[in-house]
């Protein structure tokens, strides 16, 4: 049976070691003149949701021009980082292997369902050579939508539109470290697979609704077991 497997990037693939975090409040400042005073929750949303959340919280009157200049600005703070993202993050255990073996499986198509804007995305795994494992071409971003219940749709119809290949939600798989992973799969209809290798724990992902959980993806049978089994 032929799978789309959809990976999460930070907490589940990288470890940015907080570069992330720290591009974004970079970005703030950029657009609005001003440093970011109070934070938000980060993990398991989009890009552009954080963005949104960190100009609401701080009473900044935003417009889709404001948010498009956010952009940007998150953009270049990041790739001003990718060498410091090489330096200081890593792959998460077990990570390459997974990633390999996927990529041999002949029915098995890889990309990404991540909050992170493609540029950014490209960074983080790139820093670790990544990117050339996974079809990045249909993969779902958080500048394709700000929700991320609405990201395996977009998968889908990349999956289709680029590559001519038709997958039913029943034939895809995510895999993420977050609750907001889980829900995203179960919203999209797709097959939910946690990796307590984020901020929460197994037993948190475990009640967030997912079909299998792992504490890595260390141990590559268990890790094709949770996917494909």
């Amino acid at each position: 049976m032929a799978r789309l497997v959809l990976w999460d990037i930070d907490g589940t693939l990288v470890d940015s070691a907080g570069l992330g975090g720290e591009a974004f409040f970079e970005a703030f400042e950029k657009v609005t003149g001003r440093p970011v005073e109070r934070r938000v929750p980060f993990a398991g949303r989009t890009d552009l949701e954080i963005a949104l959340d960190l100009l609401e919280t701080a009473g900044i009157e935003h417009s889709e021009r404001l948010l498009g200049d956010f952009e940007e600005a998150l953009i270049s703070s990041m790739a001003a980082r990718s060498e410091r993202v090489r330096e200081l993050g890593r792959a998460l255990p077990g990570v390459r292997q997974a990633l390999e073996r996927f990529r041999a499986e002949s029915h098995v198509t890889q990309s990404l369902l991540t909050g992170n804007i493609r540029p950014n995305a490209h960074v983080k795994l790139g820093a670790f050579g990544l990117d050339e494992l996974i079809d990045m071409e249909i993969g779902a971003y958080g500048s394709d939508h700000r929700r991320r219940g609405e990201l395996v749709a977009v998968a889908r119809r990349k999956a289709l539109d680029i590559r001519g290949r038709n997958f039913d939600p029943a034939d895809i798989v995510l895999i993420g470290d977050t609750p907001l992973d889980v829900a995203a799969a179960i919203e999209g209809g797709a097959r939910a697979v946690g990796v307590a290798t984020g901020p929460y724990d197994e037993a948190e992902l475990r009640r967030s609704g997912a079909d299998a959980v792992l504490p890595d993806l260390s141990e590559l049978d268990d890790v094709l077991n949770a996917v494909l089994g």
